[in-house]
């Protein structure tokens, strides 16, 4: 497989939105071998198929991580090869259940964040172009036609907002079938709790139900729709980071950026 070639297909990855990453070897034996992981795809080779496997293993974790960072593995001399890890993850997906007026707040703050918004409701009422006009898609449907309809992986972030259990519970039984890496609830902790005893009832794992995040945001006394959407995004934004969203004042090490990062 020639580097053009691979080039093409990491340029055309990251053209179409995939999660791509691309290894090279920066020290040590076959200097500059490349290999380009795409979700079940390799194009490539740095030296042999059980190294491939290995370091496409660990290409796929730091693009759920977000990071790019270079690593050593064994080599065939008894020695080691530095190999680096360069993650194009795709950009993060907020998929929005209840077109209401938090889900207003939430997308517009989240767009201006880079983020990837999908707003879906099955009152067609409510999810209208005029009350979102930026979102990236609007989806007139019930919550398990949606998720039929969206791509939910690790860079998607669910906010559950209905405050209606014939909407909000099949859709929390929907992504927490998914790899999604944050599923947010609204509602009271007794509106949560009792959720929760019915979806176990109704056969859902209680370890399943240990990723909701209910009631969703961070405790910073909101009361607005935008403080509500502040405090939504924060919570995304500390989940995103590895962060424990705490105050500052008490936060240990760096305060910037990925919890393993240099921040």
């Amino acid at each position: 497989m020639s580097q053009t070639e691979i080039y093409r297909r990491l340029r055309a990855a990251m053209a179409s939105r995939t999660p791509v990453a691309l290894a090279t070897v920066v020290s040590g034996e076959p200097l500059g071998a490349k290999l380009l992981v795409e979700e079940g795809d390799r194009l490539g080779s740095l030296g042999g198929p059980d190294l491939d496997e290995r370091v496409a293993a660990d290409a796929r974790e730091l693009l759920a991580a977000e990071r790019s960072e270079t690593r050593a593995y064994p080599a065939t001399d008894g020695g080691s090869r530095e190999i680096y890890i360069a993650t194009y993850p795709a950009p993060p997906t907020l998929l929005i259940f209840g077109a209401v007026h938090v889900a207003q707040s939430l997308a517009r703050f989240a767009k201006q964040l880079g983020y990837r918004v999908i707003v879906t409701d099955a009152r067609a009422a409510l999810a209208t172009e005029e009350r979102f006009p930026d979102v990236d898609e609007l989806i007139v449907a019930w919550p398990d036609e949606a998720i039929e309809r969206v791509r939910i992986g690790p860079q998607t972030y669910v906010a559950i907002l209905t405050h209606d259990p014939k909407f909000d519970e099949p859709a929390l039984v929907g992504t927490l079938a998914t790899g999604a890496r944050y599923i947010g609830a609204v509602g009271s902790r007794k509106t949560n709790a009792d959720r929760r005893q019915r979806l176990q009832e109704a056969g859902v794992p209680p370890e399943s139900l240990e990723r909701v995040r209910g009631p969703i945001g961070l405790n910073i006394g909101a009361e607005s729709p935008d403080e509500m959407a502040v405090s939504i995004l924060a919570e995304i934004i500390a989940v995103r980071h590895g962060r424990p969203g705490g105050t500052l004042t008490e936060a240990k090490g760096h305060i910037r950026g990925p919890a393993s990062g240099d921040g």
